[in-house]
């Protein structure tokens, strides 16, 4: 599709298929890659993951988890999102594309003692399966907090809720105030939260445009909260007509002790029109002095060689 990758440089896309929506961790001293399956929803019905130990060199770990596996799942498994909490990986993800609260499906969550898997169905329902304040139940994002909270965002038709999960992971618990599930859209959203904390301040990402068209892209705010308000500052991730077009669908990936940052993402290649057809990709992601997120320069050349802290 491009040229190959030199040796010391991971070349984008990453790796060969196609593939979206990646979630980036780091677990077991690896660099860890969760994307969904590209391709109709019918024909979505298994996880992969890819891990790596330098960002350059990717290995493929198969079928983690199946939709076989999932009782109430009947079409279109994507966007997964794992953590880790006391040795175990909670992954959860979408199922089913629901329109409405009369249909079964929404978000899931699946465990595993391994971050490869494979995983099993921690609850044989789903945990979210109710459209609350407009947010279609889709693209989770977990997000651990350093006082040991743990959030699950998530929302698609333009609409983002956060809930508290419990200490077990696969429950959901009241915030102080007594709700549970808090409206935290800001202008623009459309699905695809995602969340990292640098500085002590809280980044609140998510993808705008369509993800089926070349316009799909990435924009941020700041705040202060895990909760908001977040004010939306700017869109950091689009198309490039000479690269690529409808790059979206992010995860975060952040060197430990260090102040290096990676998005990881999917795009469609120029040449490619179909919506399904698209390739999970990485660029440098860096800072200005006052802590707002420098566009991305999509690349063909990916990053360097980067090995985690031993």
């Amino acid at each position: 599709m491009n040229e190959k990758p030199s040796k010391s440089m991971s070349g984008n896309p990453l790796m060969p298929g196609w593939y979206a929506d990646p979630e980036a961790r780091i677990f077991e001293g690896k660099y860890w890659i969760y994307p969904t399956w590209s391709a109709p929803y019918e024909e979505q019905t298994h996880f992969d993951a890819f891990y790596s130990e330098d960002l350059v060199n990717w290995t493929k770990a198969e079928r983690i988890l199946m939709m076989a596996d999932i009782s109430w799942a009947h079409q279109a498994m994507w966007a997964p999102s794992p953590v880790e909490r006391d040795g175990r990986y909670y992954y959860y993800f979408a199922a089913n594309d629901i329109q409405s609260n009369d249909e079964l499906g929404g978000i899931g969550v699946a465990v595993a003692d391994r971050p490869e898997g494979p995983y099993r169905d921690a609850l044989d329902k789903p945990l979210i399966d109710q459209f609350v304040h407009g947010a279609q139940p889709i693209d989770p994002h977990a997000f651990i907090d350093d006082d040991g909270t743990a959030y699950l965002y998530y929302g698609g038709w333009g609409h983002c809720n956060v809930v508290r999960l419990g200490e077990d992971m696969t429950s959901l618990v009241p915030f102080e105030d007594g709700e549970t599930y808090k409206e935290v859209t800001p202008e623009l959203f459309v699905e695809g939260p995602c969340m990292f904390k640098r500085g002590g301040r809280y980044y609140f990402m998510w993808s705008e445009g369509g993800w089926g068209g070349p316009d799909y892209s990435v924009a941020y705010a700041i705040a202060d909260s895990p909760v908001g308000p977040f004010r939306r500052e700017a869109k950091i991730l689009q198309q490039d007509p000479a690269v690529a077009t409808g790059a979206g669908h992010h995860g975060i990936l952040q060197v430990p002790g260090t102040d290096e940052w990676y998005i990881v993402y999917h795009r469609r290649p120029l040449e490619e029109t179909d919506r399904n057809r698209r390739v999970v990709c990485i660029d440098r992601m860096t800072f200005a002095a006052d802590g707002r997120i420098e566009p991305v320069r999509l690349t063909f050349e990916g990053v360097a060689a980067r090995s985690l802290p031993r």
